[in-house]
């Protein structure tokens, strides 16, 4: 067995130990958490750290088989933008895309992170989250606003999702700017029996709310562009948010993911419905495309499930959960690091389902170990670095 004692543990479960110790058998399986060390263990050797020793991350939110896009995409012009760019680069050998995800699967085991939730419009990634020492739960995208492909586009996801299986995965939605009602009516038919995990990008920007309740705005431009012919598309005299949630399921739990523009009256507005919905935070990403931040604020307190995700390297220089949670504690400094702790470790394992075995320091749990350094205090700093402990 191993003992790790720090000037502070976060359980996440419970409060902060001061001079805690955390002990783990050769398995990661952690044996006991306490203020000093366990009479009955068998180890005479405790590691002293400083810093904080939290349970390692979660990440929500990514794009692993978009890795090869990094840098390749300027930051600031805008979703509309990083939607073309993307759909131009992301075509490309399937060696460089694989190459790219493995060095970007080992940068998040790196970086704390032991589970993710992906997003996955192809089948390259499979081989990779077979080996990888990461858990992964894979979202199989569906894209089409054009109502009449919405049952081809359908079946092309459920055999992706077959080409996943046994590993975890699921069938979910793009976006309400990438998806026709008539494909929403089938992912919910789909979801009322059975697991169907759901991840959806919400308000990542004003015209995706321009789109729905004038039908004016930049997708209109953007489907023009891909020679997409929407007229049959009417203003819906509510934005995107109040459009699509009620064509979300109630049986399965769903995660917002971004938020950038989302606005009190919209968290109001889910709170009337019957839905598991939770909320992901992609701060590095919001402000790589679109230079601004979602108003975490009004999240906060409101009875919601609030998790971390890094989006893709196509939209972030790094795949690091750390990196959100020190963007986010500098942009809004109420925000302790306890609470972000919480976000990006607990929250996200109830989400993805893993909470028996991940996301909180408790006896008999394999969450793995982080050690966070370079704290003022307990404020993350430029500094703060993060490294693995088991």
């Amino acid at each position: 067995m191993k003992s790790f004692k720090a000037d502070y543990v976060f359980p996440v479960c419970a409060d902060p130990i001061k001079n805690g110790i955390v002990t783990i058998n050769d398995y990661g399986k952690i044996v006991s958490v306490s203020d000093s060390h366990p009479s009955d263990t068998k180890t005479g050797h405790i590691e002293q750290l400083k810093g904080i020793i939290c349970p390692g991350f979660i990440n929500t939110h990514c794009h692993l088989e978009l890795s090869h896009l990094k840098d390749k995409i300027p930051p600031k012009g805008g979703l509309i933008n990083f939607i073309k760019d993307i759909q131009v680069l992301r075509t490309a050998d399937s060696e460089e895309i694989s190459a790219a995800a493995i060095k970007a699967d080992n940068e998040m085991y790196e970086n704390g992170i032991v589970a993710v939730g992906d997003i996955s419009n192809s089948n390259v990634t499979i081989p990779i989250k077979s080996k990888s020492k990461i858990y992964y739960h894979t979202f199989v995208e569906t894209f089409s606003f054009l109502p009449a492909k919405a049952q081809q586009v359908f079946t092309k996801a459920l055999s992706l999702l077959n080409e996943f299986k046994p590993q975890s995965c699921s069938i979910t939605p793009h976006a309400p700017y990438s998806v026709s009602k008539e494909l929403f009516k089938l992912i919910k038919k789909y979801s009322e029996t059975g697991g169907n995990l759901i991840s959806m990008h919400n308000q990542e920007c004003d015209d995706e709310n321009k789109l729905y309740r004038y039908r004016l705005g930049g997708f209109i431009d953007l489907y023009e562009h891909f020679g997409m012919d929407i007229t049959y598309f009417k203003s819906q005299a509510r934005n995107s948010l109040q459009s699509t949630v009620p064509l979300l399921t109630n049986k399965q739990d769903v995660l917002l993911v971004h938020n950038t523009c989302t606005n009190l009256k919209d968290i109001y507005f889910i709170k009337r419905f019957d839905k598991k919905i939770h909320y992901c935070f992609c701060p590095a990403a919001n402000l790589y495309i679109e230079n601004k931040l979602p108003k975490i604020e009004l999240f906060v307190d409101q009875g919601f499930n609030l998790t971390l995700g890094t989006d893709s390297l196509a939209s972030n220089n790094k795949l690091c959960i750390l990196n959100e949670m020190r963007i986010l504690q500098e942009k809004f400094p109420s925000l302790t690091t306890a609470r972000l702790i919480s976000w990006a470790t607990e929250n996200g394992a109830k989400y993805l389902g893993l909470d028996d075995e991940k996301g909180t320091l408790e006896a008999g749990k394999t969450p793995g170990l982080n050690l966070i350094t370079g704290l003022d205090g307990l404020r993350i700093t430029p500094e703060t670095k993060v490294r693995r402990l088991a």
